[in-house]
């Protein structure tokens, strides 16, 4: 399969999207970007102001902080693939809904299907939610619970390591949390040395099968 070819007819449906009501208010839908061959997805929850404009995720000031994020522990943003599990901005900013959440996730179930990522970072509730109920049939109890671990969970056929983290917007709004991304961040930094290495999930797998 022609991972690119697929990816930009992905791309072309999200874009002439009008699946829910989003569609109504955007200025443009946010498909995603990054390296789609990448073994790790960061997935946000969805547009704000400045990504409705340029059609890109995370390039406001969330996008800064999650950038100087992914620096500080020594890795590259280009080396993910970043997307939201709603594809266009909810009015006013305001957080996105259930029916919402479930109406894109036809086109985020594809993203991740194509894709196959072997980790995927849940930036914020949404994401969690999507990830750990709607898919890895895993109760989601909330960020500030399941952060600063790893999840090991059958996510749409494959099984796949999560790691909750807070949505960067919540480190503009409370900066102490900062401190706490940046330890999620190098918990990253170790799965992605992980991938590369060979040695996988094993790594992160205590006995018993449960992730660390």
């Amino acid at each position: 399969m022609d991972v690119e070819s697929e990816w930009n007819g992905i791309k072309a449906e999200i874009l002439a999207c009008s699946r829910c009501p989003l569609s109504k208010f955007r200025t443009r839908a946010v498909p995603g970007e990054g390296n789609i061959r990448s073994s790790v997805m960061l997935l946000g929850e969805a547009p704000g102001k400045s990504e409705d404009e340029e059609g890109r995720p995370f390039v406001g000031a969330a996008g800064r902080l999650l950038n100087r994020l992914i620096e500080e522990v020594g890795m590259r943003r280009e080396d993910f693939f970043i997307t939201n599990v709603v594809k266009c901005r909810p009015p006013n900013n305001r957080e996105p809904r259930p029916d919402e959440i479930l109406a894109c996730s036809y086109f985020t179930d594809r993203v991740i299907s194509l894709m196959n990522p072997k980790a995927i970072v849940a930036l914020g509730n949404y994401a969690g939610y999507y990830l750990f109920e709607l898919r890895g049939g895993a109760r989601w109890l909330g960020v500030t619970r399941m952060r600063g671990r790893t999840y090991r969970l059958p996510v749409l056929g494959s099984t796949r390591l999560l790691i909750p983290t807070y949505h960067p917007a919540a480190a503009l709004y409370n900066p102490q949390l900062y401190e706490t991304m940046l330890e999620d961040f190098r918990l990253l930094k170790k799965v992605v040395e992980a991938l590369e290495s060979g040695t996988g999930l094993l790594r992160f797998v205590r006995p018993g099968g449960r992730a660390g």
